[in-house]
């Protein structure tokens, strides 16, 4: 008797997971390794993908490393490249990398908005725009972006990484319609979730803020995340495509107050 369980299997599969040494990717990379696919991680930094791979391997997954920075094309493609000569088909791509810090608009350039925007949307478009087209070969394959709360709530100092998000979440819907019936995209919009994307401006007062505007009255975990980047993955979701899933908590406003721009008038 067949188990609703085994829709969440990813036996056979093959994913790619972009920014794949630390945090939320990590988590996903294991997570899918967990239902079974053998996992791509990516990642500029070595070292932290080596560990991931290892926690891989340990749940008898196959893992390959393949240092990439995502804003760069040759890298991009040099992680589609080798992931289909070390295992011959690709079924997943989870997008990432991505990221920027608060930072009020008057003091961002306009060369860093478009870094930004290129960081969480353009590299994440060029990804899928590789990737799409070896998933078709295997009759079917699901993109899951990650995104954040920042695309839907506006606040101060986040003009650049909000717009980038935000751009991510429209990109998802477009592929979505582009790549049916063969390839769904999906994204999801993670809240305050507990990585080092948080050090260096995280403080008690800024977790105390976060807290009170978020109904379930705790901070995420890149396990929470991960669990939702299994199910779009995973044969349990397809049926869903070019939708935005929250995993934050339940926030309905911006966690965090930023102060606003100073004229000095």
């Amino acid at each position: 008797m067949n188990s609703i369980l085994d829709k969440f299997r990813l036996d056979g599969q093959v994913a790619i997971v972009t920014g794949a040494g630390r945090g939320i990717g990590q988590a996903s990379a294991i997570a899918l390794a967990d239902a079974g696919a053998d996992v791509v991680v990516s990642a500029r930094t070595v070292s932290q993908l080596e560990h991931t791979a290892e926690q891989i391997r340990q749940r008898g997954r196959k893992a390959l490393v393949v240092q990439c920075d995502a804003t760069n094309e040759a890298q991009r493609q040099s992680v589609v490249e080798q992931a289909l000569a070390e295992f011959g088909r690709l079924d997943i791509l989870v997008n990432n990398a991505g990221g920027a810090g608060p930072k009020p608009a008057l003091d961002t350039t306009p060369e860093e908005f478009d870094a930004v925007l290129h960081f969480n949307c353009t590299s994440a478009f060029a990804m899928s725009r590789l990737a799409a087209p070896h998933m078709a070969k295997t009759g079917k394959g699901s993109i899951v972006n990650i995104s954040s709360v920042a695309a839907r709530f506006a606040q101060p100092g986040f003009a650049a990484y909000g717009v980038g998000k935000a751009a991510m979440d429209m990109l998802t819907r477009n592929l979505a319609q582009d790549f049916a019936p063969t390839v769904r995209v999906n994204a999801i919009a993670v809240g305050t979730t507990l990585t080092s994307a948080l050090e260096g401006f995280m403080n008690e007062d800024m977790e105390a803020a976060m807290l009170k505007h978020t109904p379930l009255a705790r901070l995420g975990q890149p396990e929470d995340v991960a669990a939702c980047v299994l199910f779009l993955a995973s044969p349990a979701a397809d049926y869903v495509t070019g939708e935005i899933y929250g995993v934050n908590g339940g926030v309905a406003r911006t966690p965090v107050e930023m102060p606003r721009t100073d004229f000095g008038v």
